[in-house]
């Protein structure tokens, strides 16, 4: 295998996917404030973006597989900077969710696009420290996006946030078609799409099926929890304004922190045993999030979003580890999964805020986090098996 290129380029690409995907989270009381809208109505903004995620992530996949990775990623970026500045447009919170289930059709030509790509061009021994890399740019996009949305439509409106979203979103796409200028795909890589085999194939993979049931799992635990917990804490006794909704999400600082050593300790040790310590993590913060404290609830969510991103890392590893051809589909498979469960995430538990609250949300999100160790544990294969 040829020499990888450089980390930074992976690392940006997650950094540019995130930025715009979840920043409206801090933005729902206020969406509620300016439209009149629902609890459900706003968490729109979050789900039709996931839901287009998910509709488009395996065609991205193919088309990558067929016109190469670097060329996807680089038009996917331009797109969706353009997209999010568009969404300022918007004059109603129907246009908002349209602009934003746009943003999510391109989403996939960057995030699940850069997943295949580190495994055409890693060695396999290091991929999982590659991946990781990947998912530390994603945990920092997503909290720079939704903490500059947050502070922005605080002080100058919600228009703003998505501006200057934008605004970045576009740099990092130019930064990025300098940074994969002239990478080609590894030859192993023209080899397998030629070779190409059928979709049956991935779907009825028991370890692939597996890592998708888990994608699917882990993202809604992401979606429901910083979703709802925006609702929780801006009501009494917390009562927090939208710029503090909007640095709430530096927690996921401590993701970042703690994802490149899980990537080490993934390659060690094998993905199953990262995903069942990530929900032991993730299960800790969900229960200490009911505490009445807010610096209690803020840890909680540290945790919550630590065990999010290295199960993340392991899931999204596995992948590629288990796809053996065709991993543009397969990865396009895995994030159509791992988004219809951040869709479920952001719908399904407004009936559970309904009838019970902040507490019933956590009851639905534990639950979750279980199952998503149970399916790890019993379905993916030893490290060896799956390498």
């Amino acid at each position: 295998m040829t020499k990888p290129p450089s980390l930074l380029a992976v690392v940006l690409a997650g950094f540019t996917a995130f930025l715009s995907l979840y920043a409206t989270q801090p933005l729902l009381p206020l969406f509620q404030s300016v439209f009149g809208a629902s609890h459900f109505a706003v968490s729109l903004t979050v789900t039709a973006t996931t839901t287009a995620v998910a509709l488009a992530a395996p065609f991205v996949g193919r088309l990558a597989d067929a016109w190469g990775k670097p060329r996807v990623i680089v038009i996917a970026a331009f797109t969706l900077a353009a997209a999010t500045i568009l969404a300022s447009t918007a004059a109603t919170l129907n246009q908002v969710i349209g602009w934003r289930f746009v943003q999510g059709l391109v989403t996939p030509g960057v995030f699940a696009v850069t997943v295949a790509y580190i495994h055409d061009r890693w060695d396999p021994a290091r991929a999982g420290r590659a991946t990781a890399a990947y998912v530390t740019g994603t945990v920092i996009g997503g909290f720079v996006g939704r903490a500059t949305s947050g502070v922005m439509a605080s002080r100058f409106g919600w228009r703003a946030g998505f501006l200057t979203v934008g605004a970045m979103s576009l740099a990092c796409a130019i930064v990025l078609s300098f940074g994969l200028r002239g990478d080609t795909p590894h030859p192993d890589v023209v080899r397998d799409r030629r070779r190409g085999r059928p979709l049956a194939a991935h779907l009825t993979s028991r370890e692939l099926a597996g890592a998708y049931a888990a994608g699917f799992c882990v993202l809604f635990t992401q979606v429901a929890m910083f979703t709802y917990v925006t609702f929780h804490l801006a009501d009494a006794p917390f009562s927090l304004s939208t710029a503090a909704l909007g640095w709430l999400f530096a927690v996921y600082l401590a993701g970042a922190a703690i994802t490149p050593i899980s990537g080490r300790w993934i390659d060690a040790h094998g993905h199953r045993i990262a995903l069942v310590v990530a929900i032991a993590i993730g299960v800790t913060g969900s229960l200490l999030t009911l505490a009445g404290t807010l610096w209690l609830v803020v840890a909680g969510l540290a945790l919550v979003s630590s065990g999010v991103f290295i199960a993340q890392a392991a899931a999204s590893s596995y992948v590629g580890a288990a796809a053996t051809h065709d991993r543009g589909l397969a990865v396009g498979l895995y994030a159509m999964f791992y988004y219809a469960g951040g869709s479920v995430g952001g719908a399904l538990p407004a009936v559970f805020w309904t009838s019970g609250g902040w507490p019933a949300c956590v009851a639905l999100v534990v639950g979750i986090q279980l199952i998503t160790g149970g399916i790890g544990w019993s379905v993916w294969s030893a490290p060896e098996r799956a390498a």
